[in-house]
């Protein structure tokens, strides 16, 4: 199948490739502005009663029950404060505005005396209409140094903001850092630019595919961001075994259709399976309900596979084209690095570890896995926090708002529970129900109720805790507890976050269970062994227990804050973990199936057990290495984010690679190898007769 796939690409070589750049340029013309069509983060799931209890309080009011802007006004008059109001109340979608003139509400006084707030309420919209007003409103406000603007609609659209700014500086700081090691690692300045061309025909076919399928359903904008790291670091994984491949192959048959067949036929089968192990990975955050989830999840699965399939297309083409001249412009040395390269011995720095890992096996596991377990100790400790404006740079007004509410105001008061009830607020139920949620624990004040239409009504109680703290979530379970002759339900930021933490706990084990079994599967079908794929995913998990570890320590613990620039919350953002999972969990199946690949076609060559992993980890052994550094760089480049939770993506999914590459790859596999053997390459009976079918992707001839 690869063979005649070679011998096809070689024949329309540039019929092949011009084809390809007029699709990708019609791609890239639709799909270049898919920001415009995508929404804010989006980490609620629309089935739980927090979500439905805000659904139908929105459609008995006609506006929505969390405040979208919230205007501090320092120093406070009522003329000044009563003509922000005027200004938000003609903003488009603002359904509701209210001021301390209005309710003389004393919480709504700075302790000091010299603030107050306006509170605005939109009107049901799409996310992204809202992320519209709310940027008009910043516009709007710009000026006026006396009010700053805060509110989850000013958040998310400041948030979308820094995205892109930071978007935009990670690519200014990574590419140049990626274009001098790619010199390095590929050995020519022809075959390094192979990397950044894949890697931006596969983000411009992935944001026209976003752009598609933004058209049927909400996508977070965060997915870009996945889009161009990802794209960028599986080009360079793919050139950069496809491109060594090929070398090694020409140097024993030339530069011709054979040396392409033979490539396509071994490192090309292997980007099949690669491909498949990542976009599997992530394809099963869309499990989850979240916005930001499952847009991280369609958008990693789809750039996996668009990479790949340039890969087995593209690159193919370029390097039939191409020929000889991939070695072009290259300095000496490097031209005989990459001579040395294509020419394999039973030496070199990679072999001579293999050998020196197989001659004490027992000892390098051993330690290797005790420095792991070291560095993931701190996991135990994790602590989670859902995303709001404190994720924020200091300099941006939603901040500054949300910390002068916690700090200046009495607590709880923009943040409180949204009880609504299903009754009208002068019935004897909703009083019974007020003097008893009065005297609920952990309760700091109870509003009158508010009608809500003819047959709701709404009560804010204030926590007398941190929004997010143990007592507060409590407060939500009390509440809900109650019992009564009408329907009670609870929503607001604390119910929010209860239920996102429920839904994610729901959800994570279907997750887990489809990734380890896409992993399993996919290197049981690569190498017939059962026993590999299962020893994969214990040493993945190992290897990122080591980086949750790394990131407790960092981010909730507030090491290297001004290293990293930004600010502890104490906790970890609640969806950054099962992300960063599935993200490094398919990367790191990635390298191992370019390991295993070499190992199994030296086992399957006749090579004993030993020797096969020795000359598999020679083979590779610097090609992974140099994938996983310039891996780290494109994506680790997210580390100079302003936003805290995309810094710990950027440090984590660069950590994982990292410690993968190294004490994985370099000592794990093969310490474990040596010491299972012959068992490396065990399956039951029943499941190798299947796989010998050939219903499955052959295997590479001998």
């Amino acid at each position: 199948m690869f063979e005649k796939l070679a011998t096809f690409l070689h024949r329309h070589r540039v019929r092949v490739l011009v084809l390809a750049l007029v699709a990708v340029a019609l791609a890239g013309a639709v799909g270049i502005g898919v920001a415009k069509h995508l929404s804010p983060y989006g980490d609620s799931d629309p089935g739980t009663e927090s979500e439905q209890a805000a659904r139908r309080f929105e459609a008995a009011t006609g506006r929505q029950i969390d405040p979208g802007v919230i205007a501090v006004v320092s120093p406070m008059s009522r003329a000044r404060v009563e003509q922000v109001a005027a200004q938000l109340r003609a903003s488009r979608d603002v359904a509701a505005v209210s001021t301390y003139y209005d309710t003389h509400e004393d919480a709504m006084v700075s302790k000091d005396g010299r603030s107050t707030y306006v509170v605005a309420s939109f009107a049901p919209r799409s996310d992204t209409r809202l992320q519209e007003d709310a940027t008009r409103l910043e516009e709007a406000f710009a000026d006026q140094r006396d009010v700053r603007l805060g509110g989850g609609a000013i958040a998310a659209a400041q948030v979308n903001t820094q995205v892109g700014d930071d978007l935009a500086r990670a690519e200014l700081f990574a590419f140049p850092l990626i274009c001098l090691l790619s010199l390095l690692f590929f050995r020519s300045f022809v075959a390094s630019l192979l990397p950044p061309v894949l890697g931006g025909l596969a983000i411009l076919v992935t944001f026209f595919a976003l752009r598609v399928v933004a058209s049927f359903t909400d996508l977070s904008v965060f997915a870009l961001n996945i889009v161009t790291g990802l794209g960028l670091g599986l080009a360079i994984d793919y050139s950069l075994f496809m491109v060594s491949r090929y070398r090694e192959e020409a140097a024993r048959t030339g530069f011709g259709v054979e040396a392409l067949g033979r490539t396509l036929a071994t490192s090309g089968r292997a980007i099949v399976f690669s491909s498949l192990t990542v976009g599997a990975a992530l394809a099963s955050l869309t499990v989850f309900p979240q916005r930001f989830l499952y847009s991280m999840g369609l958008a990693g699965a789809i750039v996996a596979l668009v990479a790949a399939v340039l890969a087995l297309v593209v690159l193919p083409a370029l390097l039939a084209v191409l020929g000889p001249r991939v070695n072009a412009l290259a300095p000496a040395w490097l031209q005989r690095a990459a001579d040395r390269d294509a020419r394999p011995a039973e030496s070199g720095f990679w072999y001579r570890l293999s050998r020196f890992v197989v001659a004490r096996p027992g000892r390098i596991a051993l330690a290797s896995a005790v420095a792991l377990v070291a560095l993931g100790a701190p996991f135990a400790s994790i602590r989670f926090l859902p995303a709001d404006a404190g994720v924020l740079p200091s300099s941006a007004s939603a901040h500054q708002v949300d910390t002068a509410l916690r700090t200046e105001f009495p607590p709880g008061r923009t943040s409180p529970l949204h009880v609504v009830i299903g009754a009208p607020a002068g019935s004897p139920e909703v009083a019974s129900l007020v003097s008893r949620l009065r005297s609920v624990p952990n309760v700091a004040a109870v509003a009158p109720a508010r009608p809500a239409g003819p047959a709701l009504s709404l009560v804010d109680v204030a926590p007398a805790r941190s929004t997010y703290g143990a007592a507060s979530r409590q407060l939500v379970h009390d509440v809900r507890d109650l019992e009564a002759p009408v329907s009670v339900e609870v929503a607001g930021d604390t119910a929010h976050w209860v239920d996102l933490r429920h839904s994610l706990g729901t959800h994570l084990p279907w997750v887990l269970l489809l990734v380890v079994a896409s992993t399993i599967l996919a290197l049981f079908l690569m190498t017939g062994s059962l026993v590999l794929g299962i020893k994969a995913v214990l040493m993945n998990a190992l290897s990122l227990s080591a980086v949750f570890g790394v990131l407790v320590l960092v981010f909730q613990d507030g090491r290297l804050e001004g290293l990293l620039s930004y600010r502890s919350t104490g906790a970890l953002d609640a969806t950054q973990p099962i992300l960063l999972f599935a993200m490094a969990f398919g990367l790191a199946t990635d390298y191992a199936v370019f390991l295993l690949s070499r190992i199994k076609e030296a086992y399957d060559g006749g090579a004993t057990n030993e020797t096969a992993v020795a000359l598999g980890l020679e083979r590779t052994g610097r090609i992974v290495t140099a994938a996983a550094l310039l891996f780290a760089v494109a994506i680790g480049a997210f580390a100079t984010s302003q936003i805290a939770f995309i810094k710990e993506l950027g440090l984590g999914t660069a950590l994982a690679v990292l410690i993968d590459a190294s004490v994985v790859r370099g000592l794990l596999v093969p310490s474990l190898m040596q010491l299972l053997g012959r068992w490396n390459w065990w399956a039951p009976g029943i499941l190798r007769r299947v796989r010998g079918s050939r219903l499955l992707v052959p295997e590479p001839e001998a």
